[in-house]
């Protein structure tokens, strides 16, 4: 078995958190959903937010058969709302072209809307149990560490997928495991900012350990401030029109206090432009 295999998966047994979607019978939907809603999002948001998701559509096809006004309502506060109009069509293109079914295939999961390379490996892996190597952030930084002794990764590249699936042993459901359990270390022990070495089953093999923890520059991109930003603008937007969904709202009603009007009205034409608001006679609306 791989150098870091054995370790990840006697810690990860004692040490996983309990979390819907690793629960026995969760489903390939539940699981897509899932990874929508936790990209750039922390898990303790997502969770209330994916169980009355679930609740409200249980099947793509349910969801694909709703307005995408109400996956917009739906998201609510998640941020980044394009997330909500992409799974929207993804239910509609799984219905439409997979008989209700999220496909298993990791072409055929690319080939969605909104799916990218890690969730479709994601699906593939999590709801399936096929072996693949799954790759992200928390994945990254304990990669780079264990194996190759730096502080940070660094930007993502395709050779991560390889030196992943370097450490995947050839039992399929081991496999799955291991990506799991890397995921897991890297979110609660080999955290970017105060990493539990104390804790850590990969110690005693940690090459960024044994060489003293050298310094690494760090090249995460930053995240933009939230307050102030064109973001929060268009978070207000989006706001504004669930609270009146499905009724329109003229153009000038929407945010009429906003401190900076051009802020607002840069915002409004970026939702336009995004699909996630529309616009008729000056009147605004989510999408339908």
């Amino acid at each position: 078995m791989p150098g870091l295999a054995a370790p990840l998966i006697a810690w990860y047994r004692d040490a996983a958190r309990d979390l819907p979607w690793r629960r026995d019978g969760f489903g390939a939907w539940g699981t897509l959903v899932s990874e929508f809603m936790l990209q750039q999002t922390p898990v303790a948001r997502v969770i209330p937010h994916l169980e009355a998701w679930l609740a409200r559509w249980p099947t793509p096809t349910d969801l694909a058969s709703s307005p995408p006004a109400d996956a917009v309502t739906q998201w609510a506060n998640l941020g980044y709302p394009r997330r909500a109009l992409w799974l929207h069509r993804a239910a509609v293109e799984i219905r439409d072209r997979h008989d209700g079914v999220v496909p298993r295939d990791i072409d055929a999961l690319l080939a969605l809307t909104g799916i990218g390379d890690y969730t479709a490996r994601a699906v593939a892996v999590f709801a399936y149990g096929d072996r693949h190597p799954v790759v992200d952030t928390n994945t990254r930084r304990v990669l780079a560490r264990a194996v190759e002794g730096s502080a940070q990764p660094g930007p993502p590249h395709r050779r991560d997928l390889e030196r992943m699936d370097a450490e995947l042993p050839d039992d399929v459901a081991a496999s799955a495991i291991v990506n799991a359990a890397a995921m897991e270390l890297g979110a609660i022990v080999c955290t970017a900012r105060a990493p539990k070495c104390d804790i850590c089953p990969l110690a005693a093999q940690c090459a960024w350990r044994a060489a003293g923890y050298p310094e690494s520059e760090d090249r995460r991109r930053r995240q933009a401030k939230y307050e102030g930003s064109d973001r929060q603008a268009r978070g207000a937007v989006l706001k504004a029109l669930r609270e009146t969904a499905p009724a329109p709202v003229p153009m000038f009603a929407v945010l009429p206090d906003w401190p900076d009007a051009r802020q607002r009205d840069r915002a409004i034409d970026s939702l336009v432009a995004d699909g996630l608001v529309e616009i008729e006679d000056d009147l605004l609306h989510l999408p339908r």
